[in-house]
């Protein structure tokens, strides 16, 4: 095949022109005026992550040096939290519940490929982290994953699979390795 040829199986984007605009445009404005906001300004980061269609609570905090794919299929509720170096690749909607916090260098991957098909398509899946939540650093969530109220996950974790609430998991596969155990008193006022 000569190199100007294309190969039979030619792939094309599943994504529409607008969907491709939206994202560039995100991307400037992630680079020139996200990126290097200094970290205290969550409001600032909020507003222009609101202008791009997310779904936010106004106290939600996403740190500078997070990467979201698609601002309009992020929802965060009361005080969560995508810290910085965290890949969210929205794809499809990705929610993160009210007192929840996704740790530095987590992956939020609300996409694969199917390996079946010789055109490899993207295959989207909405990912769900519930309320009082937390991925410790370097977690990785898989496409189509719910994570339940409560659970926490250890650092350096893969999520493949739905877990249940209010339990610790760890390891890659993630497992769970007990309950998670709180006092009768340590959730009063956390939620709005």
């Amino acid at each position: 095949m000569s190199s100007g040829q294309r190969p039979k199986h030619e792939i094309r984007s599943s994504h529409t022109k607008g969907n491709r605009f939206a994202r560039t445009m995100w991307g400037v404005v992630w680079l020139l005026f996200f990126r290097t906001s200094p970290r205290p300004f969550h409001y600032w980061r909020n507003w222009l992550l609101r202008l791009f269609g997310a779904d936010l609570h106004p106290s939600a905090r996403v740190y500078p040096r997070a990467r979201v794919w698609l601002p309009a299929n992020l929802s965060m509720g009361a005080h969560a939290c995508i810290g910085d170096d965290v890949e969210v690749y929205c794809v499809e909607k990705i929610s993160v519940g009210t007192c929840s916090i996704v740790s530095q260098h987590s992956y939020l991957c609300g996409a694969s490929h199917d390996f079946e098909d010789i055109k490899h398509p993207l295959i989207p899946a909405p990912i769900s982290i519930g309320e009082h939540c937390w991925l410790a650093a370097d977690v990785f969530v898989g496409p189509g994953v719910t994570i339940a109220d409560g659970t926490v996950v250890g650092a350096r974790s893969s999520v493949f699979k739905d877990l249940p609430s209010w339990k610790v998991a760890t390891g890659s596969p993630a497992t769970v390795v007990r309950d998670r155990k709180l006092g009768p008193d340590d959730l009063r006022g956390t939620s709005e």
